[in-house]
């Protein structure tokens, strides 16, 4: 109001100090021109022509004599002509032979007046059933939007004018404040610009009340009416309908070539087209998806779709398994270089959490075996129904050679481990619950690493485009290894396990995966769902993978081919068995040693060297006194010309008389080392030092019995040998390099 009493202000002039002027401005200028032949009282007070409204009870303004105002309100003509001029009711003049004279609406007086009014008439039964509240108008909202910002117009106009001087004035300055947003500017924002012819005819839809369904817009935006021809519809919808998805734009365009060039009149402008296109497809979605897209399409944007509640399920009791291939490179173990590999996950549904993985570096079903294998491993427990995808989408795209995982035997290997597999049906993407955490861990985790490559071309990182030398020099070129890239998702994993649970309200994802973890599995009952199985050789060093040695005893003396079953997840050991499946052992990784041990390295690395030495001259014992059981085991096989070697005692009867030794096994020593001869006494006889202390059992470890002779002696024939076995073997040489580095 306070803008309005400004614009008052200055648009006012001298015609506000004019008290006689006519401050109710002849707001139906219209109306009072197309109701002439006044003088007809009765006839022509009851039909305004110019309104021509539905009933002429309030539809319609009733003019009157001020003389029959008085009488209906009972006050004098004085006091009436000071009221028409203060703008309290609605007025016109006309002139006749007393002049100028007011005409007052009868729809502006009070309620008691117009009620006796039409009791003097005769009409108030009439009048009553007319006036009546109609129900509410069935108009969009946004019309009844539209009608009540149009009252609320009028009505700032007629107070806006109330006062003014010269009208045309008032009107003008009214629309140019409002026009340019300076007040009203809610109202603005639903009418826009308006004119003030515009305000008039609003003002005469009106007819002197304040009825707002009035000035509702009269055109019908739900008409089913349609503006184009029937040659027009027919093309149209051919172009529009066609499923290799031609756009509106051309449609309309091509149609109209195509009727003007065969002569047939198309007088529909191309909004109209679209208007027509716009409305079908919201009024015939489900025919439109069909014919453009698809059935697929149909299914997975009309259908309905089954909501499902996963707080109703327990941990692990539901593990969902898709592939995703890594957005980011890692080195190839295999190769030594860069791939983007495939991560087989498991989530478990309950939490929404990934709860087992494994990443897959070359097509290999088996993968998801052993994926599963971590997940049971970490869920301590099995779960009851895994639910794969069974798309041809993800066989084709992971495994080539694959036509349906039914045919693979993953089912049988789950069945197994009582575990229920179901696959899902191809191409159902709303089954595919795993997607989004896919989504999130794309976002989360894999943008950060240095060998990020996009999920896309469009995706890709700035140092990848072409010609981009700034993010080029900049970017740090690094890219990990499995093993490192296995250790930065279980790091990534703890920021995962913190966010809150979907499906459980007040609680994080870990908070719900530890309260449902079980009490752990037997690692064995798991060997059927190891990643991969792989035939190689036995070598003198056990089995070479991986460009790393993997050794146990048990491999010792074994030249056949093994079958090794590994996980990437796991390399730091591999379960050996044979070619009929027979379990062997667990070879472990064996790292190098030192090469300079004794001069060079550290006390692990000298207790390393050791301990490999040790367990070579246990496993030489071995051999020999495997050997010896032979021996003894062994009956002669003579021939005729061999009967003359029976004065020669057997090898095996000497060896059990004499309990002899037989020789060591020769080592290489280099060149350069200095070969110490043991100085021997002449005749030395077994057990000759009566007072010799008792040696303890050294078992194989052949240091500490040569240091504990060093301290206490060597007494007996057997200690005078093996102190020169001892010291003629490379062991010895490093050991004394090491003893006088100490010294």
């Amino acid at each position: 109001m306070s803008n309005l009493v400004a614009l008052r202000k200055e648009s006012s002039s001298s015609h506000l100090q004019d008290k006689s002027a006519n401050l109710s401005a002849n707001l139906l200028t219209k109306s009072s021109q197309l109701s002439k032949g006044i003088e007809n009282k009765e006839k022509n007070r009851y039909q305004d022509s110019s309104l021509k409204p539905k009933n002429h009870y309030e539809s319609a303004n009733l003019w009157l004599e001020i003389k029959e105002v008085q009488e209906l309100l009972n006050v004098s003509k004085r006091a009436l002509q000071k009221a028409c001029k203060a703008g309290k009711f609605i007025t016109k003049t006309a002139t006749g032979r007393g002049g100028i004279r007011y005409l007052i609406a009868l729809s502006s007086l009070p309620a008691e007046a117009r009620l006796k009014y039409y009791q003097q008439k005769g009409m108030l039964e009439s009048y009553l059933q007319a006036t009546i509240p109609a129900a509410p108008p069935k108009a969009p909202k946004k019309f009844i939007e539209i009608a009540l910002a149009r009252l609320n117009l009028v009505r700032l106009w007629r107070e806006f004018r109330k006062g003014a001087g010269k009208k045309t004035e008032a009107d003008r300055a009214f629309l140019s404040a409002y026009n340019e947003g300076k007040i009203a500017q809610n109202i603005y924002k639903i009418l826009g610009e308006v004119s003030v012819k515009t305000l008039y005819r609003w003002i005469d839809q009106l007819g002197g009340t304040d009825d707002y369904t009035r000035l509702i817009p009269q055109w019908n935006p739900g008409s089913r009416r349609c503006g184009l021809t029937e040659e027009e519809k027919d093309i149209f919808f051919r172009f529009l309908l066609d499923p290799k998805n031609i756009k509106i734009g051309q449609a309309i365009r091509l149609t109209k070539f195509y009727l003007e060039s065969r002569g047939i009149p198309s007088p529909s402008h191309p909004i109209t087209f679209r208007r027509f296109a716009e409305r079908w497809k919201t009024e015939n979605y489900d025919r439109w998806v069909l014919m453009r897209e698809g059935q697929k399409a149909l299914r997975d944007k009309v259908e309905t779709f089954i909501r499902r509640d996963p707080s109703l399920l327990e941990v692990g009791e539901v593990l969902v398994a898709d592939g995703h291939r890594l957005n980011f490179q890692v080195i190839n173990p295999f190769t030594g270089k860069p791939v983007r590999p495939v991560l087989v996950g498991f989530l478990d549904w309950k939490s929404f959490t990934l709860i087992g993985y494994e990443i897959m570096l070359t097509e290999n079903v088996q993968c998801i075996a052993s994926a599963l294998r971590n997940a049971i491993l970490r869920l301590g427990k099995f779960p009851k129904v895994v639910y794969m995808d069974n798309g041809k989408a993800f066989r084709a795209k992971y495994f080539t050679g694959v036509d349906d995982f039914n045919e693979t035997g993953i089912y049988g290997l789950f069945a197994r481990l009582g575990v229920t597999t179901i696959f899902a049906h191809p191409y159902n993407a709303r089954a595919k619950v795993i997607e989004r955490w896919f989504q999130e861990f794309t976002e989360t985790f894999e943008r950060l690493m240095p060998s990020f490559v996009g999920s896309s071309i469009q995706d890709r990182p700035a140092y990848l485009k072409r010609n981009e030398k700034f993010h080029k020099q900049r970017h740090k070129e690094y890219i990990p290894t499995i093993e490192e890239t296995i250790q930065l998702i279980e790091s990534w994993l703890q920021f995962e396990y913190s966010q809150p649970c979907p499906h459980v309200t007040g609680k994080t994802k870990g908070e719900v995966l530890q309260e449902g973890l079980g009490q752990g599995v037997f690692v064995d009952e798991l060997d059927g769902l190891m990643m991969e199985e792989k035939i190689t050789n036995i070598t003198r060093n056990g089995i070479r993978f991986l460009k790393t040695e993997y050794w146990d005893e048990a491999l010792y003396g074994m030249r056949e081919q093994v079958i090794i079953k590994y996980s990437i997840f796991d390399l730091s050991q591999i379960k050996v068995y044979d070619k009929r499946g027979e379990f062997i052992c667990i070879a472990k990784r064996r790292e190098p040693v030192h090469p300079l041990a004794a001069v060079r390295g550290d006390a692990k690395d000298m207790e390393e060297l050791k301990r490999q030495i040790a367990e070579q001259r246990r496993l030489e014992k071995k051999t020999i006194m495997a050997v010896k059981d032979l021996l003894k085991r062994q009956t002669d096989i003579q021939l005729d010309w061999q009967k003359a070697i029976e004065a020669s005692p057997r090898i095996a009867d000497r060896i059990e008389i004499e309990d002899l030794q037989l020789p060591p096994i020769e080592e290489h020593i280099p060149d350069e080392a200095v070969k110490i001869e043991p100085e021997l006494p002449q005749e030395i006889e077994p057990n000759q030092d009566q007072n010799a202390p008792e040696r303890p059992f050294f078992g194989d470890n052949e240091i500490a019995r040569y240091e504990w002779h060093m301290k206490n002696g060597f007494h007996t024939q057997e200690d005078w040998e093996f102190k020169e076995y001892f010291e003629s073997t490379l062991t010895y040489k490093m050991m004394k390099q090491f003893w006088e580095k100490e010294n």
